[in-house]
C-alpha cells in the first residue's frame, strides 16, 4: 500500500490519543509542537504524560476507552494500547466517518501512519517503509542522521535572516538558487552552524555582492585508513569541496562523498620506499612547495579548497606548514581533526597506548628522525615507563631496534608493528623487542606501519599466542 507522504497543520483541532503507556507519550511529544487540542483517554496513565496535562493544550481523561471519546470533529485518532477489540472499534468509527486514523503497530487498521523523523528544527526529514518494517525506517533514519549535522536548523534560520535582501538584489530565479547553493556549502553555513549569524551574515552578503574573492582551505583528517573513521565535519568538509587534494594515506572510498563536479588532484609524496628503488625523486620540501603553491592557486580564485590529509593533519601531516601558508597569504583556513594512524593502529588491536601500573605517557617520533637522533634522545626513547610509537619506520626498522636496545630498552620488552591499520589487509606483527624485526621481514611487511613499543602491548588479546610462537623462531 502507498501512503502519501504529507506535513499537515493541526493548528486549533482536536485530537484524541487512546492509551496512557510510553508509546502514547512518544505521539504526544510530537503532537504537543503542534497547536493542537488534544485529549488522552486511559485507565491508567504515565506520570510523565500526567505532567504534560498541565498544558492548555492536553487533557486527560484516566478512564477506559468508551466510543463516545470519538466525536465528528475529530481531525485524528492515535490509538496506542494493546487492550483488546480496542483498536479495532476505535477504527470502524474513524473510517465510517472519514477520520484519520493510527492505530500503533496495526498497519491494518490505519489510515496514517507516523514515519521516523530527522529533528533538525526547522528542517524536518520524514522516513517510510509504507509499514512494511518499522524497524528499517529508524534505522535508515540513524543512517541519515549520522549524515545531517545538529546545527542544521540554523542554515534554516539564516535564510531567514536572508530572505528579503536576498530577493530585493537577486531578482533572477537562477540567481538566487545559485547564490544560496554557495552559501549553504560555503564559510556562510560553517560560521552560521557555529552560531555566529554575525559573521554568517557579512560573509553571504559579501557574496551576494561579488566581494568575496578568496576561497578557503580546509585540512581534514581522513583518519589512518578505514573510512568510516571520517569525522562526521571531515565528511561534510568532503561534501562542499570544489577542489579534492588527496593522498596515497587518504582512503579512496571517500571520494566517493564528494560532489560530482569536484577537481580531483592526487598529491600522493614518494617516499624512502621509492628513492631505494632508484627512482628520480624530488625531495619531500620540493613536493611539499607544490601543494602548498596548488592550495593557495585554487583557494585564492574562490574555491573551496580540502586538502585530505592521512590521519590527523597535526600529527606527522605537515598541517603545521600548510597552516603557515595560508596565514602569510591570508587565505581562511579550517582543520578539522582525525582519528591519528597511532590511535587507530592501537585500537584495533587491542592495544592501550597509556595503562596504569604499565605506561604514564606516550612519545610520538618518526623513523627518520629516530635513524637521526644521537644519544641523549635515545635515552628518552627508552624511558621503560611509556610507551613508543614509531610512523614511518619500516625501513629501518632494525637499525631503530637495535639504538634503542642499545639505549636501554630490554629486549624483552612487548612490541607490536601494524600495517595498513584499520584496513581490510591490516597485519600484525606480535614479538619481544629482539625479534620484531627479522620476524617483520619474513612476513614480507611493506605498506605504511606504525611500531609500538612498551609494556602495554602485552595487553593485545593477540599477543600471549604471537609471543609464545615467537620465543620458538631465531633471535
Amino acid at each position: 500500500m502507498f501512503y502519501l507522504p504529507l506535513f499537515h497543520r493541526f493548528d486549533g483541532r482536536e485530537c484524541l490519543v487512546i492509551g496512557g503507556g510510553q508509546t502514547a507519550l512518544r505521539k504526544l511529544r510530537w503532537l504537543l509542537r503542534t497547536d493542537a487540542q488534544i485529549k488522552v483517554v486511559a485507565p491508567e496513565i504515565l506520570p510523565e504524560i500526567a505532567e504534560l496535562a498541565n498544558s492548555e493544550k492536553l487533557q486527560i481523561e484516566q478512564k477506559a476507552f468508551y466510543p463516545e471519546a470519538l466525536h465528528p470533529d475529530l481531525a485524528l485518532v492515535i490509538c496506542a494500547t494493546n487492550a483488546d477489540g480496542v483498536s479495532e472499534e476505535a477504527y470502524a468509527i474513524a473510517s465510517q466517518r472519514r477520520q484519520w486514523i493510527n492505530c500503533v503497530d496495526r498497519t491494518d487498521l490505519c489510515t496514517v501512519i507516523f514515519p521516523a523523523i530527522i529533528d533538525r528544527w526547522p528542517i524536518l526529514v520524514a522516513v517510510s517503509s509504507m509499514g512494511q518494517s518499522p524497524t528499517l525506517a529508524r534505522t535508515v533514519r540513524g543512517w541519515l542522521e549520522l549524515r545531517l549535522p545538529l546545527a542544521l536548523g540554523r542554515l534554516a534560520e539564516l535564510a531567514g535572516r536572508l530572505r528579503d535582501v536576498t530577493k530585493q538584489k537577486l531578482q533572477d530565479v537562477d540567481a538566487r538558487k545559485g547564490f544560496w547553493d554557495r552559501v549553504f556549502s560555503g564559510p556562510a553555513a560553517t560560521a552560521a552552524m557555529a552560531n555566529d549569524f554575525a559573521k554568517a551574515e557579512a560573509i553571504a552578503l559579501a557574496e551576494m555582492e561579488g566581494a568575496s574573492e578568496n576561497g578557503r582551505i580546509v585540512l581534514v583528517g581522513a583518519g589512518p585508513g578505514d573510512a568510516d573513521l571520517i569525522t562526521l565535519r571531515g565528511l561534510r568538509a568532503i561534501q562542499t569541496a570544489d577542489v579534492l587534494l588527496y593522498d596515497k594515506l587518504a582512503n579512496p572510498d571517500l571520494l566517493n562523498y564528494a560532489r560530482r563536479d569536484v577537481e580531483l588532484i592526487y598529491v600522493g609524496k614518494q617516499g624512502p620506499r621509492e628513492q631505494s628503488a632508484g627512482k628520480a625523486l624530488e625531495s619531500s620540501a620540493e613536493q611539499q612547495q607544490q601543494i602548498n603553491a596548488l592550495m593557495l592557486e585554487h583557494a585564492s580564485a574562490g574555491r573551496a579548497v580540502v586538502r585530505l590529509k592521512g590521519g590527523d593533519p597535526y600529527i606527522f601531516g605537515r598541517g603545521g606548514e600548510e597552516q603557515e601558508i595560508a596565514q602569510l597569504a591570508n587565505v581562511e583556513l579550517q582543520v578539522i581533526p582525525g582519528v591519528t594512524a597511532a590511535m587507530g593502529a592501537a585500537s584495533y588491536c587491542g592495544i592501550p597506548l597509556t595503562h596504569r601500573g604499565l605506561s604514564q605517557s606516550v612519545s610520538f617520533t618518526t623513523g627518520h628522525k629516530v635513524q637521526h637522533s644521537n644519544e641523549d634522545d635515545w635515552q628518552g626513547f627508552a624511558r621503560a615507563d611509556q610507551t613508543l610509537v614509531i610512523y614511518m619506520g619500516l625501513v629501518g626498522l632494525e637499525t631503530i631496534l637495535g639504538h634503542l636496545m642499545t639505549a636501554g630498552r630490554d629486549g624483552a620488552t612487548p612490541a607490536a608493528l601494524v600495517e595498513n591499520a584499520t584496513l581490510p589487509e591490516q597485519r600484525e606483527v606480535f614479538a619481544p623487542l629482539k625479534k620484531l624485526a627479522a620476524i617483520t621481514a619474513s612476513r614480507g611487511i611493506t605498506g605504511p606501519s606504525i611500531i609500538i613499543v612498551g609494556e602495554v602491548v602485552a595487553l593485545a588479546p593477540a599477543y600471549a599466542n604471537a609471543s609464545r610462537a615467537a620465543e620458538g623462531s631465531e633471535p
